[in-house]
């Protein structure tokens, strides 16, 4: 499950490779892809992070509400893309900072975590909402932005929770049960995996 979580954030905070610009879709596909991720009644208003023609990551929409959704990757296999709460944005723009430093997934989380501890790093205080949607390239249509088939996954971030102050498991005992991942750590956060269908 680590390594799911490790994919997770690495496309999260994807985009700072190098692109084959060939592959990358027009401004309003990636809009309308990456905001099949968030709940159907709040598309309209997010904030979406994708790619430009130079395969530059930017800001495709300012939103209007509380969500920041992040484009599919075009380097990258499959279809990925995710939706996040705002209050989660100090901590993923700063994934996104040490990324493009170079630094590695392990001496990523070593920074945030000292960030986080000696206060530089702003973390949620209440619970924040994640959204992952993913699927199969073949059932993706880039003319019309439209994923069928796709399954989703969701991350509720909870800093520092323990198994103790949420009542979760730390490994789920049945599928697509909550569960809680890096208890007792800036990273904490409960996984949901529905199983597929």
């Amino acid at each position: 499950m680590k390594t799911l979580l490790f994919a997770v954030a690495c496309f999260m905070t994807a985009g700072l490779a190098a692109q084959n610009t060939s592959q990358i879709l027009p401004k309003e596909i990636q809009i309308k892809t990456a905001s099949l991720a968030a709940p159907e009644d709040l598309r309209e208003g997010v904030k979406v992070y994708g790619y430009d023609q130079n395969g530059e990551f930017v800001v495709l929409r300012e939103g209007t509400n509380h969500l920041i959704c992040i484009a599919d990757d075009p380097s990258k296999k499959g279809i990925n893309i995710s939706c996040y709460s705002d209050k989660l944005e100090p901590f993923m723009a700063r994934g996104r900072q040490l990324i493009a430093e170079g630094k590695g997934e392990m001496e990523k989380r070593q920074i945030r975590r000292s960030e986080a501890e000696s206060g530089e790093l702003q973390l949620t205080d209440t619970p924040a909402m994640t959204y992952i949607l993913s699927g199969t390239e073949e059932n993706y249509n880039p003319s019309t932005g439209e994923l069928k088939d796709g399954h989703f996954r969701y991350v509720i971030y909870i800093p520092y929770a323990t198994t103790e102050s949420t009542g979760l498991p730390d490994k789920p005992f049945a599928p697509g049960m909550p569960w809680l991942m890096d208890p007792g750590t800036h990273r904490a956060h409960i996984m949901i995996t529905p199983p597929k269908q």
